[in-house]
């Protein structure tokens, strides 16, 4: 008896103090198109990213961008339609992590022209790291890499002046499938970016497909995105 009070009381002190940890890690609102065919892609990378510390919670395309009031970081998945979504996020004073490509321009990210500004490829597995010494490169060196191991579909943008580029697609330096703005940098549109903004190459189910080298790249994107310093 006195064994299963102890084990008890254990579990009892166990579970806020983790909760803790949770919460200072940093806590993030994740976008998504809730009733979709895709759901289960995003709820595997909801799962990953809880197991990276950070607390989670789904929000609707549909719902008012004041929903991510109390977060500390926003993530908008290619799951959204972009018509319904377009811009909404693009003036909260949170940092933004996105791979959502036909609402770049919405976001400031980029131009307004699909395919000049903007756009994905269907078969690509390699990219191109650019800018190794930045914190969004997770520690991966330059030169072409594989994110996948074989063709998905990639996401890409051309930023504005003020983006820090980590990568593009191989031979295309034009097309950037990672890049960030930091808080205070040019966007288009003479827009100053209210807070991080981070753009990854993912699109609606190919997050189960990444490699080792596209997890680390993920999880650097969310680590430099969220702007907790010390905290991380």
């Amino acid at each position: 008896m006195k064994k299963i009070i102890y084990f008890l009381l254990a579990a009892m002190l166990y579970l806020p103090v983790n909760s803790q940890a949770q919460s200072a890690k940093g806590k993030i609102i994740y976008v998504l198109r809730t009733n979709y065919k895709d759901r289960e892609t995003d709820e595997k990378v909801k799962q990953h990213i809880e197991s990276l510390g950070y607390t989670v919670s789904f929000a609707d395309e549909s719902e008012p961008a004041s929903k991510a009031d109390g977060y500390d970081l926003v993530i908008i998945s290619s799951t959204v339609s972009s018509q319904q979504l377009a811009g909404k996020y693009a003036d909260v004073k949170i940092p933004v992590l996105m791979w959502e490509n036909d609402i770049l321009d919405d976001m400031r990210y980029t131009g307004k022209h699909k395919n000049v500004d903007f756009g994905e490829v269907e078969k690509e597995h390699y990219i191109w790291m650019v800018n190794a010494p930045h914190p969004l490169s997770g520690g991966i060196a330059a030169g072409m890499i594989a994110v996948y191991p074989k063709d998905q579909t990639m996401g890409w943008g051309k930023p504005g002046l003020g983006a820090t580029i980590i990568a593009t697609l191989p031979g295309q330096p034009d097309k950037a499938v990672i890049f960030g703005y930091e808080k205070g940098a040019t966007m288009d549109y003479d827009f100053l970016a209210p807070a991080r903004r981070v753009m990854i190459f993912l699109d609606n189910t190919t997050f189960t497909a990444l490699n080792k080298n596209g997890l680390t790249l993920f999880d650097a994107a969310i680590k430099w995105a969220i702007e907790r310093k010390g905290v991380n």
